[in-house]
Order: C-alpha cells, then sequence, then structure tokens
C-alpha cells in the first residue's frame, strides 16, 4: 500500500486551487473548482440523508462531462465505490451490470435514460438525471424525493454563508477500500467487473505526478471514455489532482471534433488512442508523401530535412501547437506510423496498460523513449516473462504490484485464472524485456480488439449473438480498416435441407447482421459478414484459431 492517499490528492487540489478553472463542457458551462467542492458537498448530503454507506455501489453513465466527473469524485469521495458504465453499451447490457455490481443507485445522462426501463432495475433505491441531478425515480418505501426538495436547506445549515477551503473535509478513506467497480463488458457471461481499490488509482496518480509533463493551470482535453480506466486516470484525475483545466467534449468524438477541440483549447498533453494518429498519416500525410515530385525532394539532403520539418510542424498545429507531448495507449501503433513519426522528430510516445491495473503498467517521456517498446515499467509493479529468456524468448507478461486489481467482483474462477497465487497478474499479452526493463509487447494471447475511442471490443460477445442465428454454424469477427468483419462459416446441413441458394444466404446473412446490430453497442456494430467457405481451424480444446483469419482478404 502506498503512503499517498487517493482521496487527500482531491481533496489538496480542491483546497489548493479553488479560484481556478476546473471543469468544462466544451462549447459549455465551466466550473471553478470551489464550484466542484460545492457540488461534492451537495451530493455528500444527499447520500447521508438516505443512508448510503460506505462501501455502497453507485452506477454512473453517461458522456464525458463535467457533471460525470463531479459525480464520479462525489461517489468516491463519500467512500462508496463507483460503478462507471459506458454510454454506449446496450440498455441491456446496462441494466445486467447495475444488477451484478449490486448498485443501489444510477446517475444517468438524459438521452441514455430515455432507453432504459427500471423495472429491470428492481434494486435501485434512486434514479437521478446527470444533465440536471433531478430525481428520476425513487424506490418503493423511499423517502428520497422529500430530501431532495429540502437539499438546498441542509447544505445552508452545515455550510453557512457558503463552502470555503477551511470548511472542506472529507471523511478519511483508506486506499485499501474498493474505489471503482470497472466492467470491461456488459453482455451477461462476458461482463467482468475489474475490482480496483483506491491504492491502485493513488499509485497511476502519484507515477503521472513525478513522470508526466503537466502543471497546474495546463489545459487537457477529455475526449477518450471516462467509464475506461485509460481516459479517466490520464485526461481527468491526474490533471483534476495537480490543478489542471479539463475540457470534456460532451459529444461523439468523431477526429473532425476532436482536432476542432485540440486547436481551441491548446492542450499541454494530448492523450490519444492510435486509429486518430494513423488517420491522420494515412489521409493528409501519406497522400503527400507518396507524390512523385515530393520523393524525389526527399531524397536529397538537407531539403529532405526541411520538408520534415514542415510536417512535423504541421501535425504538432493539429494538436493545437501547445502540447509537451503525444501519449499514445490502448493498442499498437502501426509500425510504419511509429517509424516516420521518429523520423520527423515528433514529440510521442506509447504506453501499455490495463483496466486490471488501473490502467498504466509501462511508460517513457517522449525523449526517452525505444523504437518499438511500450514503456519502461512503472516503479510501483514488478514484471516476469513467462519464458526461458526474457531478454529474447518472448513469453506471457505478468506483473505485480501497488496497480493491480483485487479480482473479477463475484466471480473467482476468472479471478484465479488472472492472478496466481504468488500474485502475479498474468496480462494475456506476450513479449518480452530488456535490462532496463522496457517492455515489447511481441503479440496478444486473448482476442480483444480495440474499438474507434479506446473501447474494449470482445469478438466472443458478437461471435455469441451471431452463432444463435439462422443458418450460422461458427463465426469468427476481426478488424480490418477500423471496421469489424464477421466470417460466418454457414450451416451447410440446415441450407442443403432447405434448399438456399448461395444468393439467398447472403440476404439471409445481411439480415443476421441487423439483428446481431439491433443488440450492439454502436463501436461493435459489424460492417459486412463474409460466408467462409469451410470450418475454421480448432485447437485441441477445440478453440478457433482465430489468428490465422486476422488478415482474411474481404
Amino acid at each position: 500500500m502506498i503512503q499517498e492517499n487517493f482521496i487527500k490528492y482531491i481533496e489538496t487540489s480542491l483546497k489548493e486551487n479553488w479560484d481556478i478553472p476546473a471543469l468544462t463542457d466544451y462549447k459549455g458551462d465551466s466550473y471553478k473548482y470551489k464550484d466542484v467542492a460545492r457540488k461534492i458537498a451537495r451530493i455528500h448530503i444527499m447520500f447521508e440523508e438516505c443512508e448510503v454507506k460506505k462501501g455502497d455501489k453507485i452506477a454512473l453513465i453517461g458522456k464525458n462531462s463535467a457533471n460525470w466527473a463531479m459525480t464520479y469524485l462525489a461517489i468516491i469521495s463519500y467512500g462508496a465505490t463507483v460503478v462507471p458504465i459506458l454510454p454506449d453499451f446496450h440498455s441491456n447490457d446496462i441494466h445486467h451490470i447495475v444488477n451484478h455490481s449490486d448498485s443501489i443507485v444510477l446517475f444517468s445522462g438524459d438521452p441514455i435514460w430515455e432507453n432504459l426501463d427500471e423495472k429491470s432495475m428492481p434494486n435501485l433505491r434512486a434514479i437521478f438525471s446527470l444533465t440536471d441531478y433531478r430525481l428520476l425515480i425513487e424506490g418503493k418505501s423511499e423517502n428520497i424525493k422529500n430530501i431532495y426538495e429540502k437539499l438546498d436547506t441542509l447544505y445552508e445549515e452545515l455550510y453557512q454563508g457558503g463552502i470555503t477551503p477551511e470548511k472542506l473535509s472529507f471523511d478519511e478513506v483508506s486506499n485499501e477500500e474498493v474505489g471503482v467497480l470497472n466492467y470491461t463488458s456488459g453482455t451477461t457471461g462476458f461482463s467482468k467487473g475489474v475490482v480496483l481499490p483506491l491504492n491502485s488509482l493513488a499509485a497511476n496518480i502519484r507515477y503521472a505526478r513525478k513522470n508526466l509533463p503537466l502543471d497546474p493551470g495546463d489545459n487537457v482535453v477529455s475526449f477518450l471514455p471516462l467509464a475506461h480506466t485509460f481516459g479517466c486516470a490520464f485526461e481527468f484525475l491526474w490533471p483534476f489532482s495537480i490543478g489542471c483545466h479539463i475540457h470534456f467534449l460532451t459529444r461523439t468524438p468523431s477526429p473532425k471534433i476532436i482536432i476542432q477541440a485540440f486547436q481551441e483549447v491548446q492542450p499541454t498533453i494530448v492523450i490519444s488512442v492510435p486509429l486518430i494518429l494513423e488517420k491522420i498519416y494515412k489521409k493528409q500525410i501519406l497522400p503527400l508523401l507518396d507524390k512523385t515530385s515530393m520523393k524525389l525532394l526527399l531524397s536529397m539532403p538537407i531539403i529532405d530535412k526541411a520538408i520534415y520539418s514542415k510536417v512535423r510542424k504541421k501535425l504538432t498545429d493539429v494538436f493545437g501547437g501547445n502540447f509537451k507531448e503525444v501519449i499514445i495507449g490502448g493498442a499498437a501503433l502501426n509500425k510504419d506510423v511509429e517509424l516516420f513519426l521518429k523520423k520527423i522528430g515528433f514529440n510521442f510516445t506509447i504506453g501499455y496498460g490495463m483496466t486490471e491495473c488501473g490502467p498504466l503498467i509501462s511508460y517513457a517521456n517522449w525523449d526517452k523513449a525505444k523504437i518499438g517498446s511500450a514503456g519502461k515499467l512503472v516503479d510501483t509493479l514488478e514484471i516476469k516473462i513467462d519464458s526461458e529468456d526474457p531478454y529474447n524468448a518472448v513469453g506471457e507478461i505478468m506483473v505485480r504490484g501497488e496497480n493491480v486489481m483485487y479480482g473479477y467482483y463475484k466471480n473467482v474462477e476468472a479471478t484465479e485464472n488472472s492472478i496466481d497465487k504468488e500474485g502475479w497478474l498474468h496480462t494475456g499479452d506476450l513479449g518480452i524485456i530488456d535490462e532496463d526493463n522496457y517492455v515489447y509487447i511481441k503479440g496478444r494471447n486473448k482476442s480483444m480488439l480495440l474499438g474507434p475511442s479506446g473501447e474494449n471490443i470482445y469478438p466472443e460477445e458478437i461471435e455469441a449473438k451471431l452463432n444463435n442465428l439462422n443458418y450460422v454454424q461458427e463465426s469468427v469477427v476481426i478488424e480490418q480498416n477500423n471496421r469489424l468483419i464477421a466470417l460466418v462459416y454457414p450451416d451447410l446441413d440446415m441450407v442443403n435441407a432447405d434448399k438456399i441458394s448461395e444468393s439467398k444466404l447472403i440476404e439471409i446473412m445481411e439480415e443476421n447482421k441487423k439483428v446481431a446490430n439491433s443488440s450492439l453497442a454502436k463501436y461493435m456494430q459489424i460492417a459486412k459478414i463474409k460466408i467462409y467457405p469451410e470450418e475454421f481451424e480448432k485447437t485441441p480444446k477445440r478453440s478457433i484459431k482465430r489468428f490465422l483469419y486476422a488478415s482474411t482478404e474481404i
């Protein structure tokens, strides 16, 4: 357990940065640190009056916003456990997470609430709007409405004349307590609630404060999903802990909107997934470099350096022109893109982590980064490569230490499969290390794909839905050109028995795609179904060797 206390990080930042901007909704409202303190205090009073206990689970769902951030801080600083849910999850998945997590309160964005059914979440005592905090639903035998209506009076009684830094004081909460229950998936049978202690959050913040380049008052743009540990830790919790000004997009983060926000806000640091840089490289830079005249100029010494300098300046301006570095995480960066960015001297670095570590495992500043690596192991973890020669022979990456989760909620089997008796977390990733503890990822044991904004996509979930549909024997979901493609091996016995023609089978599969997509989150939507002519090759355990199909021509 580290000495630095997570709750104290938050309380101290509120007191020390009282009068400066804290949270802003892009093109919307703005809040100073004292406004955040006031909002947290009101929510705490509400919890106390409603007899919410320390350790109770409180679910939170909505797009990135100041209200989302303030609610998260209020829940966790009260001593309750926050259950952040991705806003793109299907309503059935949201119901399942709320129920499986044993949440007693739900804060929901209005557009999401419109598609939810409170009867499917019978254990909730109350549902509040994340848009304006109004009470949407109260459970039977509850008196929450009456408490809510006198909240202003209760606040004035406790903080006569208003809250001040001197009056602000959170109850002591040990880092041993569970802070976050983070679901890596929503689908029943696939959902695993990662149990993260406050110690994991504090360890991530401590490392970032010591090693990453941010100062009080710096601007940050938050566009990665806050319901994921990557965006939450490094676009919100760490910057908030040191007094930064965080700007939330509050809308679907298309590349156009993201770049527009970068240029207006001019953030000091940029946290990104590979997709953003890869799209810019492919659509804007590569066409320019592929011109015959440009190739000729790049073959000339001195001139090539001048051209690369202009390209670097253009790319830097895309991200606002004021950043110290771009940190890329969530998935591997295309090697050609990485080499090009290094060649032009672009300030970028690649980190590595996973939800189960809250999330950071390795990182290095851009000027210390090594080509092909995912950074250096953080100082709160140990690392072990499951091979006879960790410097040369690829093996599973295992870590142990302060960042690691307690396990998966109500899932002993999954926990024991992930964390061994010696405390080593088996990441499911394959790699090697060097003598300086830089991590080089060489492959994935697990099948997880990355969504457009850093969402975790587990193809088995999509395949499970497809395999229950008409004329589908088995399927494999792959990713190509940032689209999800389903390879389907048809049930040939049924096809032949029903005398289904090839053209009719294609029509059926198109209908299957629509049916499957209707129950999938937007970022998990299937773009195309391709009929595969033969049964998929299996391991001795009858698992599909999906790596064989990753590069299938479509």
